[in-house]
């Protein structure tokens, strides 16, 4: 068996972590605040690190700030305080399967729209609407989604404010890739053009590292109220060293050095993977990316992507099936990231995954 080349898991290849970095943000942490690290906290997380994330955000009140272990734990603590069995949910096609499993767990009434090119199809949304649902929630990954790669036009984000005014719904703004723009202009956040519509959140294990699982939702303050009072009672207080180490990490000036070097990593990445698909599959359709960590690989019509699969696992290659990103079909569709692995890597790579495409296509036709 070859080497394994995963193009499965969306995390950065550890040569582009901030190691020392972290490291001194860590001896800091508990140099000058390790009373805070050491101790139990709040429910809403380190009150150091929510003011530094308020004044990122546009100088919103603290009180709008909840940091979580991790954007995951964020996104559940939302849907406990929001979504009740049966409640409508809209969310993009595709979407985060995580995302998918949390909604789904709950009972939610899923309402999946689909994604073009500039986001999710916001007049099919209206559709939705005018139809008579009633969504709680619109779950919307606006910058370099996952798994499909695509951002939200800015013309789609006033046109979904509109829409959650006059259908009285909270836009989830789903945004951990925000930072990680490698080409193109960067777009207003939807928390920034109305705060009241809109809960935001983020996660520092794309900027800083995955391991430090550190995520935050802004939003309304009564409504974060209300989450605080899941959050203490489900774990007292998040992990304080955690939080305590970032706050060093940000303030430090550490954390913008990093994200340019995690997009210099990932726009090589990204440049190379595109180049090599375009040489060696060129039947195959996606976007360049202009940032974050995935590609949505379209294969032609009836590709057997469970066969793909099976052989380019026998070939040491991993990747995500597209019907993981949806309620049903995707069947000739792929996600592939790119953040973990090198350009070598990738390179050889695709030349695994053609093999098995070749290997497949040729017992179709037989």
């Amino acid at each position: 068996m070859p080497d394994t080349i995963s193009f499965a898991r969306g995390a950065p290849s550890a040569d582009i972590l901030p190691h020392e970095q972290v490291k001194e943000a860590a001896q800091r942490a508990l140099t000058t605040d390790w009373e805070t690290a050491l101790s139990y906290g709040v429910g809403i997380g380190h009150p150091g690190l929510c003011q530094w994330i308020a004044e990122r955000h546009g100088g919103v009140d603290p009180a709008q700030v909840m940091v979580t272990n991790g954007s995951m734990q964020a996104d559940a603590f939302l849907f406990d305080a929001l979504v009740q069995r049966e409640d409508a949910v809209i969310v993009e096609r595709p979407t985060y399967d995580r995302t998918l499993l949390s909604l789904r767990g709950r009972g939610a009434d899923v309402r999946m729209v689909e994604l073009e090119s500039d986001g999710i199809d916001v007049a099919a949304v209206e559709r939705v609407l005018a139809a008579g649902a009633k969504p709680k929630l619109a779950h919307i990954i606006p910058n370099f989604q996952n798994p499909a790669g695509c951002t939200l036009s800015e013309a789609k984000r006033e046109a979904l404010l509109d829409l959650a005014r006059r259908y009285g719904f909270t836009i989830f703004e789903d945004d951990p890739y925000v930072a990680l723009r490698f080409e193109g202009t960067q777009l207003p956040t939807m928390l920034s053009m109305d705060a009241e519509s809109v809960v935001y959140a983020s996660s520092f294990s794309k900027t800083v590292c995955p391991g430090i699982r550190v995520g935050y939702l802004v939003g309304p303050s009564e409504l974060i109220a209300r989450i605080v009072k899941i959050a203490t009672s489900t774990y007292i207080s998040p992990s304080m060293v955690s939080q305590a180490i970032v706050h060093q990490f940000c303030i430090s000036g550490a954390l913008d050095a990093s994200i340019e070097t995690v997009k210099a990593a990932l726009r090589e990445r990204a440049n190379t993977l595109c180049s090599a698909l375009r040489r060696e599959l060129p039947q195959a359709r996606f976007a360049q990316p202009e940032g974050g960590y995935f590609l949505w690989l379209e294969l032609p019509r009836g590709t057997d992507v469970d066969a793909l699969f099976a052989a380019a696992a026998d070939r040491g290659v991993q990747f995500v099936k597209g019907s993981d990103f949806v309620l049903d079909g995707a069947e000739s569709s792929l996600r592939l990231a790119y953040s973990g692995v090198t350009p070598e890597q990738i390179e050889e790579g695709v030349r695994r995954l053609v093999e098995a495409y070749r290997e497949i296509a040729i017992a179709d036709a037989a």
